[in-house]
C-alpha cells in the first residue's frame, strides 16, 4: 500500500497529556449525575442483590462466576462509608443502599477502558498517534458509557481481557526471560475476565489463537525459503517472538495461571453457599445457561450475533414518561403514555451509531488486507516476484492487522453455536477491536501524502465525535421531548436500513 509516510515522531508530554484529558472525560461523563435513577437499573436487580448478600452473609446462586459481585459488594462497602451520595437511597436489595454506592467503582473502572485500549494500540504500534485516537473512539462509545454507570458486570469483563492482552503483547516485547512476568500477568488478568463471565475466555481464545497461527507460520517460511536466504524481516515481528516462546512455560502462563486464579476465586462462594462443590457449581451453572431460551418470549432484547454488528438491537435500560420537566421521575411501574408535553427519560445500552458502523466496515476492510498480505506473511521476501510486492503493507504493519482481526473473531465467532437469549453487550469485546482496526485506518490516512485520506481521517473523527454528543442524552438518561426521543432511534433504523441495502 504506497502513499504513506513515514510515522511522525511526537511529543510524549502531548500523548500523556491528551491520554489525561481522555480519562478526565470519561471519569466526568461516568460520575455525572450518577445517582439520578433511584432504583435497580436492568440485570442490578440481580448483581447488587449478590453483591448485598455477600455483604449480609445470605446464600444464594447465581449463573455466571461471583469476581463481580465481589467487586460490587466491595464498592458498596466502601461507598457507605463515604459522605456522598446519601440523597438517593432505596432499600430494592433489601436493606438501605444509596444508588451512588453500588455504582462508584463501576463508574471507576469504566473511565480507565480508553487508556488500556490506546496502550494496547500503542503496544502493537509503538505510534503515540495511533494510541490516542484509539483511546478518543474508545471514550466516544455509548455502550461502554452506559454500561459504566450501572452496577454491571460487563465492563469489568472487558477491562481484564483488555489487560490481559495488553500484558501479552508487553511479553513479546520483553527481554530475556522477562517475558515470563508479562505473560503471567497476562494469565492472570485473563483467568479474572473469566470470573466475570465465561465468555471471558474469548480474549484467552485470541492469545492462543495468535499462537497457533505465529508456530504454523514459522513452519511455512521455513519450508518455503531458498537455497540463498535474505535477512527475513519476519524475525523482527512480536509473531516471531511468538512462535520461539518455551512452550512449557507459555502453556503454565496461559494455561495453569487462569484456572488457579479461577479456582481460587471461588473459595469465598463456596465457604458462604454450601450447598454444592466447586465442580457441581459449574454444572449448574452450565446447566442454568442451557434452560434458557430465546426469542421474544424468553426477552424482548434478545438478538442474534449476526444482528450486533449493525447494532439493530440495542437494548432499553430504563425508560419513563413524565408529563413535565419539573415532575418526578418514576423508577417503578409501567412508563405512561406520551404525549404532546410528555418528557422521557431513556437509558439505552447501545453503542455510538456512527463509530460502530465505521468500525465494521474498517474490520471488513482489514480482513480483506490481510488476505492480500497473507502470501507475503507465509513466505519469504526473496521468494516474490516483485510484481507480488507490490502494494504489501510492511510486515509489522501485517502483524497489527493479524492481531486485530484474530481477537476480533476470537470474540465474535464462539457466539454462532450459541442457542440461549444474548444481548447487544455480549459484543463489546469484539467492538473493541473493531474500533482499534478504524483508528488504525485513520491514524494510516492522517500520514498519507494524499491529502483526500487526510480529510477523510479529519472527517471520520469529526463525525464520530458528533454521533456521540447527538445520542449522549440516550446515554445518561437525560430528559427528551417525544420528537427528540423518536429523532434519535429513527436515526439508527433508518442507517441500519441503508446499510443492509448496501450490503
Amino acid at each position: 500500500m504506497s502513499g504513506f509516510t513515514k510515522p511522525i515522531e511526537q511529543n510524549k508530554s502531548g500523548l500523556w497529556l491528551g491520554l489525561f484529558g481522555l480519562w478526565v472525560g470519561s471519569l466526568c461523563l461516568r460520575f455525572w449525575g450518577l445517582g439520578r435513577f433511584n432504583a435497580l437499573v436492568f440485570d442490578e436487580v440481580y448483581y447488587v442483590k449478590f453483591a448485598h448478600n455477600y455483604l449480609t452473609h445470605t446464600p444464594f446462586f447465581d449463573g455466571h462466576p461471583p469476581l463481580s459481585k465481589y467487586l460490587i459488594a466491595i464498592g458498596i462497602w466502601i461507598g457507605n462509608q463515604l459522605p456522598v451520595g446519601k440523597d438517593t437511597v432505596n432499600s430494592l436489595a433489601g436493606s438501605p443502599l444509596s444508588t451512588w454506592s453500588y455504582r462508584w467503582l463501576n463508574a471507576l473502572t469504566g473511565s480507565f477502558i480508553p487508556l488500556v485500549v490506546a496502550a494496547i494500540a500503542y503496544q502493537l504500534s509503538h505510534r503515540r498517534s495511533y494510541a490516542l485516537i484509539a483511546g478518543l473512539f474508545a471514550a466516544a462509545d455509548g455502550l461502554f458509557l452506559v454500561e459504566s454507570r450501572y452496577a454491571l458486570n460487563n465492563v469489568y469483563l472487558v477491562i481484564f481481557g483488555l489487560l490481559g492482552q495488553w500484558f501479552f503483547l508487553k511479553a513479546l516485547d520483553a527481554p530475556g526471560r522477562k517475558w515470563l512476568l508479562w505473560m503471567a500477568l497476562a494469565g492472570l488478568f485473563f483467568g479474572a475476565s473469566a470470573s466475570i463471565k465465561w465468555n471471558g475466555l474469548w480474549f484467552l481464545l485470541g492469545a492462543y489463537l495468535l499462537w497457533g497461527i505465529a508456530l504454523a507460520i514459522r513452519l511455512v517460511r521455513q519450508m518455503r525459503r531458498s537455497a540463498t536466504p535474505l535477512p527475513d524481516p519476519f524475525a523482527n515481528t512480536p509473531l516471531y517472538r511468538l512462535a520461539r516462546l518455551n512452550s512449557f512455560y507459555l502453556l503454565l502462563s496461559l494455561g495453569a495461571v487462569p484456572a488457579i486464579f479461577y479456582r481460587l476465586i471461588w473459595i469465598p462462594h463456596l465457604n458462604l453457599s454450601r450447598d454444592f462443590g466447586f465442580w457441581e457449581v459449574q454444572n449448574q451453572i452450565l446447566s442454568y445457561h442451557e434452560r434458557v431460551g430465546s426469542g421474544a418470549n424468553i426477552h424482548p432484547y434478545c438478538s442474534t450475533w449476526v444482528s450486533w454488528i449493525w447494532m439493530q438491537r440495542p437494548v432499553a435500560y430504563f425508560y419513563q414518561v413524565t408529563s413535565s420537566l419539573t415532575a418526578p421521575i418514576p423508577t417503578r411501574g409501567t412508563a405512561s403514555a406520551i404525549t404532546s408535553g410528555s418528557v422521557i427519560y431513556d437509558v439505552h445500552a447501545m453503542g455510538n451509531p456512527v463509530l460502530w458502523w465505521f468500525s465494521t466496515g474498517a474490520i471488513a476492510l482489514l480482513i480483506w488486507i490481510l488476505l492480500e498480505n497473507l502470501n507475503a506473511l507465509l513466505s519469504p521476501i526473496e521468494t516474490l516476484t516483485p510484481r507480488q510486492q507490490i502494494g504489501l503493507l510492511p510486515i509489522q504493519e501485517v502483524w497489527i492487522v493479524l492481531f486485530l482481526v484474530v481477537n476480533y473473531a476470537a470474540n465474535l465467532l464462539p457466539w454462532v453455536r450459541v442457542t440461549r437469549c444474548v444481548f447487544l453487550y455480549h459484543y463489546m469485546g469484539s467492538a473493541v477491536f473493531a474500533s482499534l482496526a478504524l483508528a488504525w485506518l485513520v491514524d494510516r490516512w492522517f500520514r498519507s501524502n494524499t491529502p483526500r485520506l487526510r480529510r477523510l481521517a479529519n472527517w471520520t473523527i469529526v463525525l464520530v465525535l458528533v454521533g456521540f454528543v447527538f445520542w449522549m442524552p440516550v446515554y445518561l438518561g437525560l430528559p427528551l421531548m417525544g420528537w427528540q426521543y423518536n429523532l434519535r432511534m429513527w436515526q439508527i433504523a433508518i442507517g441500519n436500513f441503508w446499510l443492509l441495502r448496501w450490503i
